[in-house]
């Protein structure tokens, strides 16, 4: 509940009305002044609404009270149905004199302070009460009087010989008076509903549930009124026959047609005799007496059937004669007859333009972004045709332009996130794209919220049909991208370089155009973007949001944390580029290992057959007559050596054919 302590000053902005609301929780809730766009108003504003609502059906179901008994030819009232409907109206009369004292409560903008912004509030209890007392007070109260509840149970009882026509006439008249202030309460009430809030339904399909149910009451109104206008029609028929049977032995009384004098003496003996129930009868045949389009009350038996009976009866007669602009009725000559008819005819004519204007309305916002898609569709395709593009091509627009569709709806997230505050703008953009940052690996070694804000600031979606290239190898690096959904199919040829591929594919939470960051840490403004190191493709659909280059070297100059050492090792070791490096450094390393373990595996033979001929020699120099012996071991250790080296050069010829091209290491960013 938003309420304001009492000041001593008059008027006050409405910019301060919150922090006065924080400091008066403990005021008591009837020396308090309202803010009339506060929480309170708002919700009080909408529940008055529905009581108001209620209102306008209740008061026309007493019109249903008054019934006819076949059996005892006299009209009589449903005192236990008028007594469930006052006490229903008892409740609606409590919440609108609820709703007069809030309105004493409630402040106003001050006419003279509308220059600029909302204006001021006047808070002062008197001028508040007197401007009410000068504009809405005397509707207000007209509309909250308990009228027919006094009628019924207080002035109706104190009259001499109160009969049921006149008790109807009496109530009727007062219900059609106060149905008049009632009408004109709902009107502005509407007004400030939409001021405040901007509409009277949040969403579409309740807002044409409301103008529906609006029908539905005027409806329930036409009913009510053309029940009670039959039943004045019957007792009008009996006032007329009456008055020709003055005369006779036994004269007719009006009192007769009241259930509450069949006891009368002579009545008896006055149904066996009179003629002016058999005239009056709309079942006869013929009929002296003209009902009009009232005839169908009565030779249905509505008069006299049950309430539910009787209610959903005269409800479809009045849907009936609306929707139909009266074409249905059958009217007599009677005057209030065609005045009615007339007014059933206009009303019903007004009523449905205002459902049909309004349920188009509120109906149309639901399929306005499909339309606008559709239209959107239908021009892409004209111009596909109009620039005869190759099939492939239009089948990836077509794609592209679906799969945008169903991921935003139409909804252009930057323009309503441009219409708002700045701080109101970082708030979303970190509900939205927090979680999906930290799931990225190098976004998550970072501890320092106000950076990862300042990320998800400048965070954008990015869509990608399958197929679809995000750059080539060569190109210049426009974003740095980040996989939300898909996967995407990250290949090299090292600058083109034959004999060399290295393809990978990027899941959700890797990331690509990392060469962006080492440009955005430079800190020479002047230098180029640079070019993509690899070719970056769509393998099926994918969401990501990406980071462009002016946002990305905004944040790496706005924040020097970039330098920590556990950061450069994450991006080291998340960079596809340097992974790819780095493994294509690991394979060079083995086979260097490799080539130099066979040489000393080569040369360690080599040693061994050079024991062998040190041992040879030792024993020819004891026996001289070996020494043929002795040089044909040598020249075999010769022989030896050169075939040593013939299978290394064999060797090292056949390791060179393996040798991979040199991979050039990645530019690091200089987080310096």
């Amino acid at each position: 509940m938003n309420y304001i302590r009492l000041p001593s000053t008059t008027i006050i902005s409405k910019s301060t009305t919150n922090s006065l609301t924080s400091n008066n929780q403990k005021d008591s809730w009837w020396s308090q002044i309202f803010d009339p766009g506060g929480q309170f108003i708002t919700r009080w504003n909408h529940m008055f609404l529905i009581t108001c609502l209620n209102a306008l059906f209740v008061d026309p179901l007493y019109f249903l009270v008054p019934e006819i008994s076949r059996r005892k030819y006299c009209m009589r009232s449903d005192y236990g149905f008028a007594a469930i409907i006052t006490v229903w109206r008892c409740l609606i009369d409590v919440i609108s004199f609820i709703h007069i004292f809030i309105k004493f409560r409630t402040a106003y903008v001050a006419p003279n302070s509308r220059v600029f912004g909302r204006g001021d509030l006047v808070m002062d209890p008197k001028k508040i009460a007197v401007r009410y007392l000068k504009s809405g007070f005397a509707v207000d109260l007209a509309a909250a009087l308990p009228l027919p509840q006094i009628f019924i149970w207080f002035v109706i009882p104190a009259v001499r010989s109160p009969t049921a026509a006149h008790a109807n006439h009496s109530i009727s008249l007062v219900i059609i008076i106060q149905y008049i202030p009632r009408l004109f309460v709902i009107f502005p009430l509407n007004q400030r509903i939409t001021k405040h809030t901007g509409v009277i339904a949040k969403t579409a399909w309740a807002g044409a549930a409301y103008y529906i149910m609006l029908y539905m009451l005027a409806s329930h109104v036409i009913g009510a009124t053309w029940y009670l206008l039959a039943i004045e029609r019957q007792y009008s028929c009996w006032k007329e026959e009456c008055g020709k049977e003055e005369n006779v032995t036994y004269p007719c009384n009006r009192v007769y047609f009241d259930c509450d004098h069949v006891d009368e003496p002579g009545r008896d003996e006055w149904l066996e005799r009179t003629q002016v129930l058999s005239n009056c009868s709309a079942e006869s045949s013929p009929i002296n007496f003209t009902f009009g389009m009232y005839g169908p009350a009565f030779t249905e038996g509505v008069t006299s059937a049950t309430f539910f009976e009787k209610y959903f009866f005269c409800f479809w007669f009045g849907l009936k004669s609306l929707s139909s602009y009266g074409q249905n009725l059958e009217t007599s000559t009677s005057m209030g007859e065609t005045l009615f008819s007339c007014g059933v005819c206009l009303g019903g004519l007004v009523i449905f333009c205002l459902l049909i204007g309004n349920m188009q309305t509120y109906l149309q916002s639901t399929t306005a972004r499909l339309e606008e898609w559709r239209v959107k569709r239908r021009d892409t395709e004209e111009w596909m045709r109009h620039r005869q593009l190759p099939p492939d091509l239009q089948d990836k627009i077509r794609r592209f332009v679906q799969y945008k569709w169903l991921a935003t709806r139409g909804v252009d997230e930057e323009d309503i996130l441009r219409a708002l505050p700045l701080d109101l703008r970082r708030q979303i953009q970190r509900h939205l794209c927090l979680a999906l940052v930290r799931r990225v690996p190098f976004f998550s070694q970072m501890d320092d919220d106000q950076l990862l804000d300042a990320i998800c600031e400048h965070l954008v979606q990015s869509l990608s049909t399958k197929g679809q290239y995000l750059v080539r190898e060569g190109d210049p690096v426009n974003e740095m991208t980040f996989v939300i959904r898909g996967q995407l199919e990250s290949s090299t040829t090292n600058g083109g370089r034959s004999g060399f591929f290295n393809s990978i594919t990027l899941k959700p939470g890797d990331f690509c155009g990392e060469e962006l960051l080492t440009w955005a840490l430079t800190p020479d403004p002047n230098v180029s973007l640079p070019s993509s190191t690899r070719t970056v493709k769509a393998l099926n659909e994918v969401e990501a949001f990406a980071l462009r280059a002016e946002d990305l070297r905004f944040v790496a100059k706005q924040f020097k944390r970039l330098h920590s050492k556990k950061l450069q090792h994450a991006f080291r070791y998340y960079s596809h580029q340097w992974r790819t490096w780095g493994a294509c450094f690991i394979q060079a390393a083995w086979r260097r290992h490799k080539r130099k373990k066979l040489a000393e595996e080569l040369a360690r033979q080599e040693g061994l057959y050079q024991d062998d001929d040190d041992d040879d020699y030792g024993e020819n120099d004891q026996n001289a007559q070996h020494l043929g012996a002795t040089i044909l071991a040598s020249r075999f250790a010769a022989n030896t050596r050169k075939g040593i080296s013939h299978r290394e050069a064999v060797a090292n010829s056949a390791t060179s054919s393996l040798k991979m091209p040199k991979l050039f290491k990645p530019n690091e960013p200089d987080f310096s």
